[in-house]
């Protein structure tokens, strides 16, 4: 059977960049550009060349791409041809292959926001797409407000979509703008407008997740008939973000009836590095990735409840819809004291330690897990301090240094600016190889601010580690987690840990103590015995 062709248009370089704390340098758009085309996106959307120097730098450093790089802009003004108009020649001579523009569809943004009548807003739409394609340039018209618009007023929504249609457009972009508009809707307003006379192969979908819904949206439009599907990788994208193509990449490629039904560009093997793109993505934003991220998250494959593990261990798909590996992601079974014992010796094996079903040892490890968690630690979110919990019961665990003494300081002063300012001061004594080293170390980063206490622990602990400080020089620490497990005066605090290293491997650690520096430094010490058993022992 012949498959449909679906087409996949990203617009993270552009809309993604207006997500509140976004801000990509131009470097940081070629990288992503990159990741993009390696995936299969058909289209990718590089920004407005002339809205800002980082857009028009780009354009002008763009990398080649399979994808079909495309420059956006808006409609011509009115008053003046498309020929005149300064800010649609800005986006002309990006010199890319596609260029997609925005124009009103709805009445009360042509009245209210562009002041001018509705029948300047066609002609202003007709003459700036005949002007892309009479330099044969593919053209795309994103029809802002669409939904809203038609439900203001059919017959002039429709109009506007003939007149970009009519003048050449390749694609027709449905845009919820607002981002209220619900599946249903969709659905219906699409099949409309496909009934209208404008064929469902030269129409997009462009949704935003303000109710969402913006996945769902994307979904209903295809089962419509439109051809094209627009979004964002992680769902970046203005307010509450745009269709998520993390997701809906896929579903349409796992999912009935897509799978079986429509063709991407996206081959199974760029599928299978979905989460990477992900995580690498988070990791230029310096942002969290979003554990319960369907497919991607670090928790999508998550099996917490020993009923849950236990089933996982005969069969996988018992509670997984699909095989993790598939997107690029794995298995996790944490532990807790939810524990059992199959779940035990699965996450041990995967830590790579075979322990046999009758090992008294799996007995203490649970009681100790139990233990612990009583007095304010969670195992279940890090992984890397269970092991070597694990690892210590089972006398598995590499004698890599012994940390005698530390002491931090922190001291407030003013400096010669006359301003107040904070310095950390870290004294950390190990013995490594039978000797003892004292490192010194304070937390001032290499523009004179403060990186607090933990920070200078971190430094003088890794200043002189012996022959293992080089193992763990291309560590980092990118997430910090701080809570309060009881109040008042007996208040615990945890501290979890998320560090990363050059191979792209993530581990988790905790810490707890009455102390916030202790049980920061017991995170970090747990984290530095970790990447040591890995890259070590």
């Amino acid at each position: 059977m012949t498959l449909e062709r679906l087409y996949l248009y990203d617009t993270t370089l552009r809309d993604g960049q207006q997500t509140q704390g976004v801000q990509f340098s131009t470097a940081e758009k070629q990288r992503i550009a990159m990741a993009l085309d390696a995936l299969g996106v058909d289209y990718i959307e590089g920004g407005w060349p002339g809205a800002n120097p980082t857009d028009s730098a780009f354009f002008e450093t763009v990398p080649h791409t399979r994808a079909r790089m495309t420059a956006f802009g808006m409609t011509k003004r009115a008053g003046r041809s498309a020929q005149n108009d300064d800010v649609l020649a800005a986006v002309m001579n990006a010199g890319t292959p596609a260029i997609c523009l925005v124009g009103k569809t709805h009445t009360f943004h042509v009245s209210e926001a562009l002041g001018i009548s509705n029948a300047e807003n066609i002609d202003n739409i007709r003459a700036s797409i005949a002007h892309i394609t009479a330099q044969r340039r593919e053209a795309l018209f994103d029809a802002e407000h669409f939904f809203d618009g038609y439900k203001a007023d059919p017959a002039y929504a429709l109009d506007c979509l003939r007149a970009a249609h009519e003048a050449g457009a390749r694609w027709v972009v449905l845009c919820d703008t607002n981002g209220g508009t619900l599946p249903d809707e969709i659905g219906e307003i699409t099949g409309a407008v496909v009934a209208a006379g404008i064929p469902g192969d030269h129409l997009g979908i462009h949704t935003h997740n303000d109710t969402e819904n913006a996945v769902a949206c994307s979904l209903a439009a295809v089962d419509a008939g439109v051809r094209q599907i627009q979004g964002t990788l992680n769902g970046l994208g203005e307010r509450c973000g745009n269709a998520n193509l993390t997701s809906l990449i896929p579903t349409l490629l796992l999912k009935e009836p897509y799978k079986d039904r429509f063709e991407t560009g996206v081959p199974p093997q760029a599928l299978a590095g979905l989460t990477r793109i992900s995580r690498m993505l988070d990791d230029i934003l310096n942002r969290v990735p979003t554990k319960q991220a369907p497919y991607v998250g670090a928790s999508a494959f998550a099996h917490k409840a020993g009923l849950h593990a236990s089933a996982i261990l005969k069969n996988p798909a018992t509670y997984e819809h699909i095989a993790p590996e598939t997107v690029g992601n794995a298995r996790v079974i944490p532990m807790s004291n939810q524990a059992g014992q199959s779940n035990l010796r699965s996450r041990l094996a995967d830590a790579g330690l075979e322990v046999a079903p009758d090992d008294p040892a799996l007995g203490r490890i649970l009681e100790q897990i139990k233990e612990r968690e009583d007095k304010g630690y969670s195992y279940d979110t890090a992984q890397a301090s269970f092991e070597l919990l694990a690892r210590k019961e089972l006398g598995a665990l590499p004698d890599f240094f012994e940390v005698k003494r530390y002491k931090v300081t922190v001291e407030r002063r003013k400096n010669k600016y006359d301003q107040m300012v904070s310095l950390s001061e870290a004294v950390v004594v190990v013995k490594v190889d039978g000797d003892k080293k004292l490192s010194v170390s304070e937390s001032l980063d290499e523009l004179g601010n403060d990186r607090g206490p933990v920070n200078a622990l971190a430094k003088a602990l890794a200043k002189d580690l012996g022959r293992y400080s080089a193992i763990i020089d291309d560590m980092r620490l990118v997430d910090f987690k701080v809570r309060i497990t009881q109040g008042g005066t007996e208040a615990v605090t945890r501290v979890i840990i998320d560090s990363e290293d050059e191979k792209g491997r993530r581990w988790s650690t905790v810490g707890v103590s009455a102390n916030i520096v202790d049980a920061s430094f017991e995170a970090l010490l747990d984290a530095i015995r970790w990447k040591l058993i890995r890259d070590v022992a």
